[in-house]
């Protein structure tokens, strides 16, 4: 749980809604502190919190059912304002003494509400017949728990909202934290402000000046070290560092020749001379790529960069002498996977982070960002002063361009792909797209076609170009480029990459594919 130094903040339980995280991003636009943890998070922990309200989550099963996710009853009993969210509305009609049965038809999609009574959760939206929110949700309110009145109805859902004023408990059968739901920040803002109380404090000035004099006060004369990979987590996480300590902050920044074109001057540009940190670039290109020979598979590719990522990082390390603290850009949604009651999410593909070297090194870890998504990050770089560029930088895989080369990693088959990556992103910033996609990149396919190039047959490389939208990377799907921005990327690629002759689009979603093609 967070320290006490949040005085006003919002605890939500999550009970496997896929709008969980939304929820938390809502409340956190809104300048309100919060905290995602299980739905059966022990009672005294939430006492120890101290939350100004709760909300409970939707969740894809019925209260009903057997193992349906039950929070200790106690909850409703500490005085707390309460926000339940479709299974969450459900749950406090089930636990309150109501009543949930199956509905007539499943409500999925976009629904038509009806407002009945305007003051508190729907204040400022008037009685209004005509609400557009959004349904999900196969069970319904049929009886409501004494106490309770009807805020609003839908066609399918007679009580679409409901309230019992005395405990300050509410209840939605739509989904407020998605855009689908045109009103849902007001709603949501009602109950963080006009139910709980909450002031607006939240805000990324006041968490860099904190996190700054709190990692001063942790660190105290002890030296710290900081792996830098050129984006924005790890960035953040050195800047805010060497503001709080200084010279204390050694960063290590590994080349291991597997990155995009130029990345490595930009880092030692930016902080080297720049912000003058005592920054240590290790060139093990070649060391890398000798492991890398003759391998294809792209698991055993991620768990060789990984472990090799590991020795090299740590024997520098060595050379630096004593050291207490390790650092690194952990983010609130891995902190909210590692805890989440579903379980570990299955093993899609290995993650190369520094995250291994605690273990190995026998370090404190440090991980000043874990409460933070990664727009707030981004809103961190911008109070520090970090360039724009750097600050809007897309997420690149820790393996590198590694897992964007199908097939064997070598030399050749790197230049390659560097000069179509530099193309894509030329593009894609010319036609001011770059901070509107949440990724664009180029993928080397370890395949060759026949061409013709002036009056030659040619047989040569593919490039695929992927470029997504996306709010988190949990789900993403394939950009609508324009047809002429698509053709120039595909005409510059041909015509200047020795080695390549022909462009495809990738026009799949995730799920069922991945971002990344390994």
């Amino acid at each position: 749980m967070t320290s006490s130094l949040y005085k006003h903040k919002i605890l939500i339980l999550d009970f496997g809604s896929q709008y969980t995280q939304l929820i938390a991003r809502r409340i956190r636009e809104a300048h309100v502190y919060c905290e995602i943890h299980p739905y059966n998070i022990p009672i005294n922990e939430i006492k120890k919190f101290a939350p100004k309200g709760i909300i409970f989550s939707g969740g894809p099963l019925s209260v009903y059912e057997k193992g349906a996710p039950l929070p200790d009853p106690k909850v409703l009993e500490l005085g707390i304002p309460i926000l339940g969210i479709c299974y969450g509305m459900q749950y406090l009609t089930y636990a309150l003494g109501g009543e949930v049965g199956r509905a007539q038809e499943r409500e999925y999609g976009h629904a038509v509400i009806e407002i009945l009574d305007d003051k508190d959760l729907f204040h400022g939206l008037g009685k209004d017949d005509g609400q557009i929110v959004w349904m999900s949700h196969g069970d319904r309110i049929e009886k409501m728990p004494p106490g309770f009145v009807v805020l609003a109805q839908s066609r399918n859902s007679p009580i679409a909202a409901m309230a019992d004023r005395t405990r300050k408990f509410y209840g939605v059968q739509f989904h407020p934290e998605v855009a689908h739901t045109p009103q849902g920040p007001r709603i949501l803002s009602n109950f963080l402000f006009e139910i709980c109380g909450c002031e607006p404090s939240w805000t990324m000035s006041s968490f860099a000046r904190r996190t700054i004099r709190s990692l001063r006060e942790q660190i105290g004369k002890d030296r710290v070290i900081c792996g830098i990979s050129g984006g924005v987590d790890s960035s953040v996480t050195a800047v805010l560092l060497h503001k709080a300590v200084g010279k204390q902050l050694s960063c290590i920044f590994v080349d291991n020749g597997l990155l995009r074109r130029g990345e490595t001057e930009e880092v030692m540009e930016l902080f080297g001379k720049r912000y003058h940190m005592d920054l240590h670039v290790v060139d093990a290109s070649q060391h890398f790529l000798r492991r890398l020979k003759g391998v294809t598979d792209p698991e055993q590719k991620r768990k060789i960069i990984g472990r090799e990522f590991i020795r090299v990082f740590e024997k520098k390390a060595k050379e630096l002498g004593k050291v207490t603290y390790l650092a690194q850009g952990t983010l609130y949604p891995d902190v909210i996977e590692s805890v989440s009651f579903k379980g570990p999410s299955a093993t899609i593909k290995s993650h190369h982070n520094v995250g291994g070297l605690p273990s190995v090194m026998k370090l404190k870890l440090i991980e000043p960002l874990r409460e933070l998504f990664k727009d707030e990050v981004r809103q961190v770089g911008r109070e520090l002063g970090l360039p724009n560029d750097l600050v809007m930088r897309q997420p690149f895989p820790g393996p590198g361009l590694a897992v964007r080369i199908l097939g064997e990693v070598t030399h050749e088959r790197l230049e390659i792909l560097r000069a179509a990556d530099v193309i894509v992103l030329d593009e894609i910033r010319g036609a001011g797209l770059y901070e509107k996609v949440w990724q664009a990149f180029a993928v080397l396919l370890p395949v060759r076609t026949v061409g013709v190039m002036g009056d030659e047959r040619t047989y040569e490389h593919v490039i695929a170009v992927r470029i997504v939208d996306s709010l988190d990377a949990m789900t993403a799907d394939w950009t609508r480029v324009p047809y002429d921005v698509l053709a120039r990327i595909s005409n510059r690629i041909i015509n200047s990459v020795q080695g390549v002759n022909r462009v495809v689009y990738d026009i799949s979603s995730k799920p069922p594919s991945t971002i990344e093609w390994e």
